[in-house]
């Protein structure tokens, strides 16, 4: 168990990257959001408006963990640490970012809340259905997705690192053939409004915690089976 504390640890050798980076482009994304609201007045205008400004915490958090594999793995394993030792450790470093964050995201909201949008009506940091009136409940659906994002950088930290930029490359054309395939055959049945309905009709619950757990289990599972055959 020390050894899976101290392969976490190594997560927070660079706080300047692990927590900085994603911290200071969410606030800058906040600031020029908040810029936005103030000088147009789009709370005013259309009251309700929200932004999709704090998925580039989502985003960053997903980077710092493809790079946990591809930069912290080799100085682990060169301290004498097993890769599934090192993979314990980012996945407790995960759950830690993921609650912590969550639990930041949660006041923000609350905050935003309390003062009608940062006084221009301006919904950042848990838009639209993302508000939920519970503190508990709010640190979940805030933090469920980041550790996906986690668990998803994760992943794609282990194919650079074992199939390198041929790997990589190939999981962007299949993610783009899944996804434009997936659109195709939604198009080509005419059910995007199907789609739509069905999405209105799933609980936030559903949507910002169980579909993200259900992807975490999916990644971390991949993730670890491929690790294990990852040369430092």
């Amino acid at each position: 168990m020390n050894r899976v504390l101290a392969a976490a640890r190594l997560h927070l050798m660079n706080p300047v990257l692990t927590v900085g980076i994603p911290w200071g482009i969410a606030l800058l994304s906040f600031c020029v959001n908040l810029a936005l609201w103030a000088t147009v007045g789009v709370g005013e205008e259309s009251p309700g408006a929200t932004t999709g400004g704090v998925a580039s915490l989502y985003i960053t958090v997903l980077v710092v963990f493809v790079q946990s594999v591809t930069q912290i793995m080799p100085f682990a394993m060169g301290m004498s640490l097993s890769r599934r030792t090192f993979y314990l450790g980012t996945a407790l470093a995960a759950v830690g970012v993921a609650l912590a964050y969550g639990a930041v995201l949660a006041v923000l909201a609350a905050v935003e809340g309390a003062t009608g949008g940062w006084g221009v009506g301006l919904s950042f940091w848990a838009p639209g259905r993302l508000d939920v009136d519970n503190a508990a409940l709010q640190v979940l659906v805030s933090g469920a997705p980041l550790l996906a994002a986690a668990f998803l950088g994760v992943a794609i930290g282990v194919v650079v690192k074992r199939w390198g930029p041929t790997g990589l490359w190939s999981l962007v054309v299949g993610a783009i053939l899944f996804f434009g395939g997936l659109a195709i055959l939604v198009s080509w049945q005419r059910a995007w409004g199907d789609v739509g309905s069905w999405l209105v009709a799933q609980s936030v619950v559903t949507l910002a915690v169980a579909i993200p757990l259900v992807v975490v289990l999916v990644t971390a599972a991949l993730a670890f089976a491929g690790l294990r055959r990852v040369v430092p």
